[in-house]
């Protein structure tokens, strides 16, 4: 038994690993390389969504289109800034990874109270402190090694941002409960589908380029979310 969730860590942290250097590389190569990379998410995402969600009928199968148009627009919108483009995707990387990463950890290593049992029985209160503070802390790590000039708003957004986070994985939680599934497929070792990857990163890009967008228009999100 111990040695098969050794060698089922050990598979997680190695896709990981991979997942990680691949996103790094699109985003600092910037431009179609990153949409192409994240448009592959987003067809896998769609897939995934649709096979899970076909007994809900077209309305829900609509709802994946839009949530995998989000997974290309928002990390596209964030890097196209010519001069925060990059930073604000590290940023925005370092609080949904440290987010994820923490949640688990911390879960798994404090326990305690479950945080909603209905939808996710192994998600702890624990887990969503030590993922949040995780999350903020290395965003505003980022930010502040790439010269943002106010850093209060920044790690008020970043914490924010981390919770949506944690808020994402929640929701893909409910959407597997409602259809009775308990992974939304088996495509990554270690993790089960895109959809389990990608949850808390959806719903946090969203928002991070939500507020980079209104604050500083289109062509600048990425100034939007680290120049206060």
């Amino acid at each position: 038994m111990l040695a098969s969730r050794g060698s089922e860590l050990a598979l997680r942290i190695a896709s990981a690993i991979v997942l990680a250097a691949l996103a790094l590389g699109a985003a600092w190569a910037g431009g179609g390389w990153l949409a192409a990379f994240w448009a592959v998410a987003a067809v896998g995402t769609l897939v995934e969504w649709w096979r899970l969600t076909a007994p809900g009928g077209p309305i829900w199968q609509l709802a994946g289109v839009v949530y995998a148009a989000i997974l290309v627009a928002a990390p596209v919108v964030l890097r196209g800034d010519p001069a925060w483009g990059f930073a604000a995707l590290l940023w925005l990387y370092a609080a949904v990874w440290l987010s994820d990463i923490m949640a688990f950890a911390c879960g798994r290593a404090l326990g305690g109270p479950k945080l909603w049992p209905r939808l996710s029985p192994k998600k702890t209160w624990s887990g969503l402190l030590g993922g949040t503070v995780a999350g903020t802390g290395g965003a505003v790590a980022v930010a502040w090694a790439a010269g943002a000039p106010a850093l209060g708003p920044v790690a008020l957004l970043s914490f924010v941002v981390a919770l949506a986070s944690q808020g994402g994985d929640l929701l893909e939680s409910a959407l597997k409960r409602r259809f009775g599934a308990k992974d939304s497929s088996h495509v990554i070792p270690g993790h089960g589908g895109i959809m389990d990857r990608i949850d808390g990163f959806v719903t946090a890009a969203a928002l991070a380029a939500l507020v980079g967008v209104l604050r500083a228009g289109l062509g600048h999100a990425g100034e939007g979310v680290l120049a206060w």
